[in-house]
């Protein structure tokens, strides 16, 4: 945690003072130029422990044809790992109220890693008849991370990553400027996947009204 928000203070701040030579540039820009060397970075990961049922099974008229069922009940561990891009972040200074304000992207999830080596299995059962195909399977897995990534969301995940962020600029800025003269603001992005949510929920309660 702190040690790794200390080696990317550490990064940006060489970073910065490789750029400036005998140049001078626009405090914005500078800012600017060291939120790109970054690039994209998680600044909070969940592990959740996902479970599934995969099963098939063949039907006539529209009932169940016996012995003709396959069915898996397990679990993985899967990683989802949220953060920025930050060199999308936007920085705006202003003298006159000695206020620095850090415009960010909005958070997203970066990568969801199914950790193959945490499989447990609780039913195994496969029909001749049925078998479960490698496109079901895969099938399985996406849905997998899927369930797992809205899991995490709703525990915290995207609130974590940007308290993460906010803790990792303000380390960075502070390099720079003292934050006792100046007051550092940050104005978040509501994410894409959030506003989906949210649109949802005001049409069921005009709906309601």
């Amino acid at each position: 945690g702190l040690l790794f928000l200390a080696v990317v203070i550490a990064v940006l701040t060489v970073s910065l003072k490789t750029g400036f030579g005998t140049t001078h540039f626009n405090k914005n820009n500078t800012i600017k130029m060291g939120f790109e060397d970054i690039g994209e970075l998680a600044t909070q990961s969940a592990y959740c422990r996902q479970i599934n049922v995969t099963s098939d099974v063949r039907t006539l008229f529209g009932m169940d044809i016996p012995f003709t069922q396959s069915k898996y009940v397990y679990s993985y561990d899967v990683i989802i790992k949220a953060g920025f891009n930050f060199a999308e972040i936007e920085p705006i200074i202003d003298e006159d109220s000695k206020t620095i304000t850090l415009k960010m992207p909005a958070v997203k999830i970066l990568s969801s890693e199914i950790k193959d080596d945490s499989l447990e299995i609780y039913l195994e059962k496969e029909s001749i008849f049925t078998p479960i195909t490698l496109t079901e399977n895969n099938e399985a897995r996406i849905e997998l991370k899927k369930k797992a990534a809205e899991e995490a969301k709703e525990n915290g995940l995207y609130d974590d990553a940007e308290k993460n962020a906010e803790e990792l600029l303000k380390g960075f800025i502070s390099k720079q400027f003292d934050l006792d003269t100046y007051k550092l603001k940050f104005e978040h992005t509501e994410p894409a996947d959030q506003q989906a949510t949210t649109s949802a929920e005001q049409g069921e309660d005009n709906a309601e009204e």
